[in-house]
């Protein structure tokens, strides 16, 4: 018989074709929908589990893999302020990646970038954490603005002056357009964790004008956390990127600010974010650096009032300049900061503390779908 002759049977069929196309269309719908809820509890089993391991007490410092990193490369830029980052000139910077040993392609893991403070990377501080988060299966990836910076200024004074929060900013974002290329990382699962001078940033990336600013192609951080920063600018922007903020500062902490804090804090979430801010009593600066104390240290800011308008320009609050330049920067800082310092000590316990909250809260940031 003919191939391509129609029998009896087929003649029957034909009609029904289209009906039949469309009920296996059905079953491929249904067959993936199921693959894809029978996929669901491992990845959300997977991420309780990170969520526990954050929660649990972390590995002791000296103990934390012994993971010393490797160096990578990011392309970041030089901005002086918020109104130069289009126009700014590019910069490569190095900075350090901690990747869990786990970490795949199959399986990327969620990732923090750390910001350093005013006296630049501590090993006891941001390399110490990058390690335990690495241990506990999140990738860290540690930046050294002033370190890959040493031609604009060395001194601690002068670098406060020429490596701006606007500088530490673009290394920030850098890094989160690092982290999501890397095929171990989710890049949609990328915390921003700033100690002190990199809380302040860290808090500022909070803000949608400057993520805007900063990554236009709609790059965002999952999260911010900003650790004894000092509040001390105020956006007449306050729309938010809706990525949560955890603020944690101590109450013998002489340059931050409580109740300029909590307006900071009342100010986003007012925006669209969800903040928490914990004050530790008894703490004071620095609780999780490497030196005891208490002992006096840098310029306080505190009696500092900066505003940021919507056009990104920072302005003093008392003089009404703009800290548009190294020399207006120099101006306003010199007039509104303490030569007094503040005292700053080392304190295990708050440590362990702040380990806690820190961990219960990129816990739920990185179990969020």
């Amino acid at each position: 018989m003919p191939l391509d002759r129609p029998t009896a049977a087929t003649a029957v069929v034909r009609p029904f074709r289209p009906m039949l196309a469309a009920g296996l269309a059905l079953a491929v719908t249904l067959a993936g929908a199921l693959a894809g809820a029978l996929a669901l509890p491992a990845t959300a089993a997977a991420r309780s589990a990170e969520a526990a391991l954050l929660q649990a007490p972390w590995p002791q410092a000296p103990a934390a893999g012994g993971l010393d990193g490797r160096e990578v490369r990011l392309d970041s830029a030089d901005p002086f302020a918020l109104t130069d980052v289009a126009s700014a000139p590019g910069r490569e910077v190095v900075a350090r990646l901690y990747l869990p040993e786990d970490a795949s392609a199959a399986e990327p893991v969620p990732a923090v970038v750390l910001l350093h403070g005013a006296g630049g990377v501590l090993p006891a501080r941001e390399l110490t954490y990058a390690r335990q988060f690495a241990e506990m299966g999140v990738a860290a990836l540690v930046l050294d603005a002033f370190g890959n910076r040493r031609d604009l200024a060395t001194g601690f004074i002068e670098r406060l002056l020429s490596i701006t929060e606007a500088m530490l900013l673009a290394d920030a974002f850098a890094g989160l357009r690092f982290l999501d290329g890397l095929p171990e990382v989710d890049g949609g699962r990328v915390a921003l964790v700033g100690f002190s001078y990199g809380a302040m940033a860290a808090t500022f990336a909070a803000y949608e004008q400057v993520a805007e600013t900063y990554a236009p192609g709609g790059e965002r951080f999952a999260g911010h956390a900003a650790y004894y920063g000092p509040c001390i600018a105020r956006f007449r922007d306050n729309r938010a990127t809706g990525a949560p903020l955890l603020m944690l500062i101590g109450s013998e902490d002489e340059i931050t600010d409580p109740e300029r804090c909590a307006a900071v804090a009342e100010e986003l979430r007012d925006g669209g974010a969800e903040v928490e801010l914990i004050r530790y009593e008894g703490a004071y600066h620095q609780w999780d650096g490497g030196r005891a104390g208490p002992r006096r240290s840098g310029r306080n800011l505190a009696d500092c009032n900066l505003t940021v308008t919507r056009a990104g320009t920072v302005r003093d609050s008392f003089t009404r300049l703009s800290m548009g330049t190294p020399l207006l920067r120099r101006a306003i800082l010199g007039l509104c900061a303490g030569s007094e310092g503040y005292l700053i000590g080392r304190d295990d316990s708050i440590r362990e503390r702040s380990n806690a909250d820190l961990g219960r809260f990129l816990g739920g940031v990185f179990a969020d779908p």
